[in-house]
């Protein structure tokens, strides 16, 4: 018995050294079913005595159960060797606008290709900024009416839809097709551009979800004006249906209420939204929806 052995076993003359990459799980198993004349052994030994030992298996003297032991540790040791050159990778390509676009637009039929390519812009570059911290962009065409499905929530990591719904806009920015924009307190005007979503709370219309707007002088007065998304009656279909379009809100985009708190807890804390209109002047000065 080799005192220095801590598996109890004696070891008969080097027979040879093999490295652990070039040892693959298949010659592991065929040295196990044939009991084979030569192992590797490394993990733990070597970790304890610093050096690299291949012995005889006939010259083992514990019983196969203690065998079977030490078979499963140099698994364990063989597959941890190789995770990293035998493990295939999943990382998700490097992020790129006209490439979402051919994806989600695909998932999105109705929403404008162009709209979409300036949303992913915006998405990318608030993630630049380091304003994403969840993968989940929110897309808002506002040069719709009111009585179509507007809003588009998009899981950008996994390119999936998650919701397509009405969204209401302020009413003092037009009746079924808002025209008029402001950032203005007190306005009760729907804002455009980028958004990121913060924290939920309850208040007066229920579950709401508060929003910082990211853009100066279009959307950067979001969060003190409290325009937040929102449940309301009035976004539901069946009110669309009879009345035509959507109600109002004082500047929220506000939603359905049976799709509120679903809507809310899947874009909470971290995501993107953003809010559109062919507007001359927001597309000309703004820092986030910009295509090279």
């Amino acid at each position: 018995m080799d005192n220095n052995n801590p598996y109890n076993f004696t070891f008969a003359s080097l027979v040879n050294i093999i490295a652990i990459s070039e040892a693959p799980m298949a010659w592991l198993s065929d040295c196990i079913a044939a009991k084979s004349h030569t192992l590797i052994f490394s993990i733990p030994y070597t970790q304890v005595y610093g050096r690299i030992a291949a012995f005889p298996l006939g010259q083992l003297t514990r019983k196969w159960s203690t065998m079977n032991t030490i078979f499963t540790l140099i698994s364990v040791a063989l597959l941890t060797s190789n995770m990293t050159s035998s493990t295939p990778s999943f990382a998700k390509p490097a992020f790129d606008v006209n490439t979402e676009v051919k994806h989600l637009s695909q998932k999105a039929p109705t929403l404008d290709k162009k709209v979409l390519k300036l949303a992913l812009a915006a998405y990318q570059k608030a993630k630049e900024k380091g304003k994403v911290k969840k993968p989940v962009l929110t897309v808002i065409d506002y040069s719709l009416p009111s009585s179509k499905q507007r809003m588009w929530v998009f899981d950008v990591n996994r390119e999936k839809l998650l919701y397509n719904t009405h969204v209401a806009h302020g009413k003092n920015s037009g009746l079924d097709i808002p025209h008029h924009f402001s950032n203005t307190p007190s306005s009760k005007a729907t804002s455009l551009g980028t958004y990121v979503t913060r924290d939920t709370y309850f208040g007066s219309k229920g579950y709401s979800l508060n929003l910082q707007g990211l853009e100066k002088g279009f959307n950067d007065n979001a969060y003190s004006r409290r325009v937040v998304i929102h449940g309301a009656w009035y976004v539901e279909p069946s009110f669309i249906k009879r009345a035509g379009r959507a109600g109002r809100s004082w500047g929220c985009p506000s939603i359905a209420q049976t799709l509120a708190k679903p809507v809310i807890n899947t874009i909470k804390g971290g995501s993107i939204v953003f809010a559109y209109y062919p507007d001359r002047k927001y597309l000309s000065h703004s820092g986030y929806a910009a295509v090279a």
